[in-house]
C-alpha cells in the first residue's frame, strides 16, 4: 500500500486534472452542465418514489428520504465503477507515450465521482427542507460509511479496470452486474421488509452494511452498532487491498494490451 500512497502523492496534480477533465467531458455541450449532478438523483428519486410508494404501495413514512439516503451512495458506487472500468483502456495513448503511474486513471475516475457525490447532497438537503424532515445530529457519522464506500469502490475499480484491459467484455459484464446488484441491495427497501427466511442470504451483500450506515444516520437518526461499523470498514478495506493487489500484479502488462 505504501507504493500506492507514494504514487498518489507524486501524481496528485495529474489525478486532480484528469478528474476535472472527466467531469468537463461528461457535461460537455450540456445546457445545464454540472446542474445534472443535482437533477439526476432528484429525477431518479421521483420516478422510484412514484413506482414504489404509490403503485406498489411500500408503506414507509417519508419514502423519498428513505430512498434517496441509500440511492445517493449507490449512484456514486455504480457511476464510479462504470467510469473506472474503462479508465485504463480509454487512456491507452497516454500510457504508451508517457511513463505515468497506471493507478492515476481509476483514481481520477473515483475522484470525479466523489465530487459528483458531494454535489448530489444538495438535492438531499433541499428535500429535507421541503418535506420538513428533521436534520438529525447523526449526520456527523456520515464520514465513516463514506470511507467504507470509497474504499470498497476503489477496490472494485482497480480490479475491474485491470480485468478490462485483457477482456474487453468486462465493461459490459459490469453493467449487467450493477443492474442486478441494485435490486439485491437495500436501496428501494430495508432488509427487514424481506421474508425472514431470505434475510441471511442478503447479509452476504457487502453493500448492505455500507448503505445501512447512510440510511441510519440520515433517515432514522441512529448510529449503527460497532459490529456494523466494523463490517462496513472491513468490507471496504479488504476489497481495496485485494483489488489493488490484482491491479499492481497486472499493471506492467497493460501497455502490451491496450
Amino acid at each position: 500500500m505504501g507504493h500506492l500512497f507514494r504514487e498518489i502523492r507524486q501524481n496528485r496534480e495529474l489525478i486532480w486534472a484528469l478528474a476535472l477533465k472527466e467531469l468537463r467531458v461528461r457535461y460537455k455541450r450540456s445546457a445545464l452542465g454540472f446542474i445534472w449532478a443535482l437533477l439526476n438523483p432528484l429525477m431518479m428519486m421521483l420516478i422510484l418514489t412514484v413506482v414504489f410508494s404509490t403503485i406498489t404501495r411500500i408503506a414507509v413514512e417519508y419514502y423519498p428520504i428513505f430512498l434517496i439516503s441509500a440511492l445517493l451512495p449507490w449512484t456514486f458506487f455504480s457511476q464510479a465503477l462504470s467510469y473506472s472500468v474503462e479508465s485504463i483502456v480509454a487512456n491507452a495513448e497516454l500510457l504508451k507515450k508517457n511513463r505515468v503511474a497506471k493507478s492515476v486513471f481509476p483514481l481520477a475516475a473515483l475522484v470525479a465521482n466523489v465530487i459528483n457525490f458531494l454535489l448530489s447532497l444538495i438535492p438531499l438537503l433541499l428535500i429535507l427542507a421541503f418535506l420538513r424532515f428533521p436534520f438529525h445530529w447523526t449526520w456527523i457519522y456520515l464520514p465513516i460509511p463514506l470511507i467504507g464506500l470509497i474504499l470498497f469502490t476503489a477496490g472494485c475499480a482497480f480490479f475491474f479496470a485491470a480485468a478490462n484491459v485483457f477482456f474487453r467484455d468486462i465493461s459490459h459484464v459490469v453493467q449487467i452486474i450493477l443492474s442486478g446488484w441494485f435490486y439485491l441491495s437495500p436501496v428501494l427497501y430495508a432488509i427487514d421488509f424481506l421474508p425472514e427466511r431470505y434475510q441471511p442470504l442478503f447479509r452476504f451483500n457487502p453493500m448492505l452494511y455500507i448503505l445501512n450506515g447512510f440510511r441510519l444516520a440520515i433517515y432514522y437518526g441512529q448510529l449503527p452498532t460497532l459490529r456494523n461499523v466494523a463490517a462496513s470498514l472491513s468490507v471496504g478495506a479488504v476489497t481495496f487491498i485485494l483489488g489493488y493487489s490484482v491491479f499492481r500484479r497486472l499493471e506492467r502488462s497493460f501497455v502490451f494490451y491496450v
